[in-house]
């Protein structure tokens, strides 16, 4: 077991790893930039070191800054945490040519399944149901063509990255040539790649994924699959473990397809399975997130499996020590993303000092964040400032206990999209359990 870890993250994530580092007697570094001396991962760490500016190319994406921090603190290993570089294969083949565990599967893996077109071919090969659509498209002319074979409406999408970059929807021909030449140019500025293909676009759907853990003696499990389907613009802002509408027959049999992709890449560590699940209960691959998820919070609280400290076991090579009849689903949870923004004004992001914080309490509530009272929130980076997770014996349960804790929550001095997470949690559609990636559009947002 190692025992000297560098978390290469900031926020919520890296106190979320020191926590798990601290229960199993690991020692911590911290990794901060200028902005962040104040950020409650650094005083948490046992060791903590600036690594550059503000800017997160400077800082928090600055490899060589970060690998030269583990050499000077004697770190074994570097935890990624989500975003950043925790999908970097270049990063991970740089830990490994120095000596360095990274916490999270090889180089090659990564860049297999960040490859969407690799990976589409892959789930393809291991016999997973993908959405109908077409290789790397090599213009806008061929882009025509296939969309007409397909069908409109489509998604052009990026080959690389994620986070709803690179991804646009075409309805009509006359739309085509535009959103591929804007999707192609998102793409290659954010993540230097600008290779596309295209999708069937399947509407309405549900986001459904499967986590699974794999080591490195060949044992997989899947821990059930979470229900995401509440987004603004593809980006998560509720969760909930397990879905409400899916059968069991369905979810067993995703739960098979999840296994047989992570044994057909050889996946190791933690990861997850994106699907799309249509109304008529067919399911499709997406893609496959090579980390850990925001939401893997939901699941620890269902399962009792602490997923970062099995990433950290994994990475140490240890073996799972359950297989997949062991996994049990006891009682519902949510997550509520706590996001620095105000949805009353166009969802502007709300730099500023917290002046008052009080975190709601009692059994089964749970409050991951890095925030405290007098923080300043930096106008640098992602706007999420923690995410409240709730669980209960039944979902009914589960919406009263979440409901009543983002009541009690106080965040003064900034907006926040509490009173949102309100009006999501009391719309008929999420009590039914029958909402789709739609569901904030018809919710007017």
């Amino acid at each position: 077991m190692f025992s000297k870890i560098l978390i290469a993250n900031r926020g919520e994530v890296a106190v979320r790893i020191i926590r798990a580092c601290k229960e199993m007697g690991i020692s911590t570094v911290a990794v901060f930039s200028e902005a962040d001396r104040e950020s409650l991962h650094v005083s948490l760490a046992d060791e903590s070191i600036c690594i550059g500016p503000a800017p997160a190319k400077d800082s928090y994406l600055n490899m060589t800054a970060i690998l030269s921090a583990a050499h000077v603190t004697g770190a074994q290993a570097i935890h990624p945490g989500y975003g950043l570089l925790s999908e970097n294969a270049r990063f991970a083949k740089l830990c490994r040519e120095s000596g360095i565990a990274f916490i999270g599967p090889s180089e090659e893996i990564i860049t297999r399944m960040g490859d969407k077109d690799q990976a589409r071919r892959t789930m393809i090969e291991a016999g997973v149901p993908v959405i109908p659509g077409t290789d790397i498209l090599e213009s806008a002319a061929q882009a025509k063509r296939e969309a007409t074979r397909i069908g409109y409406p489509v998604l052009v999408k990026a080959r690389s990255g994620g986070g709803g970059r690179g991804i646009r929807l075409v309805e009509s021909e006359d739309q085509l040539v535009q959103a591929f030449n804007t999707a192609s140019a998102e793409a290659k500025a954010a993540f230097g790649d600008g290779g596309l293909y295209m999708e069937k676009y399947l509407k309405p759907t549900k986001h459904i994924e499967m986590q699974i853990l794999c080591d490195r003696h060949g044992n997989i499990v899947c821990l059930g699959e979470r229900e995401c389907s509440v987004q603004r613009k593809n980006q998560k802002l509720l969760e909930e473990c397990p879905s409400p509408s899916i059968s069991q027959e369905l979810r067993e049999a995703m739960i098979d397809a999840a296994i047989r992709a992570g044994k057909a890449v050889g996946y190791e560590n933690a990861g997850t399975l994106e699907f799309l699940v249509d109304r008529d209960g067919n399911y499709y691959f997406m893609e496959m997130n090579t980390r850990l998820q925001v939401e893997h919070t939901v699941t620890e609280m269902v399962t009792g499996v602490d997923i970062v400290k099995w990433q950290i076991r994994i990475a140490a090579g240890a073996a799972l020590d359950f297989c997949q009849d062991d996994v049990q689903i006891r009682g519902r949870a949510i997550e509520c993303r706590i996001n620095a923004e105000d949805p009353s004004n166009g969802y502007r992001p709300s730099a500023g000092t917290i002046e008052m914080l009080h975190t709601p309490g009692g059994p089964w509530v749970r409050f991951d964040s890095f925030v405290y009272q007098g923080y300043r929130v930096p106008p640098f980076y992602d706007s999420m400032i923690g995410k409240l997770i709730v669980k209960a014996n039944t979902r009914e349960e589960a919406i009263r206990k979440m409901k009543a804790s983002l009541c009690e929550l106080v965040v003064e001095g900034i907006p926040t999209n509490g009173d949102l997470q309100l009006e999501i949690l009391s719309d008929p559609r999420f009590e039914e359990g029958d909402y789709y990636t739609d569901f904030m559009e018809h919710l007017g947002q």
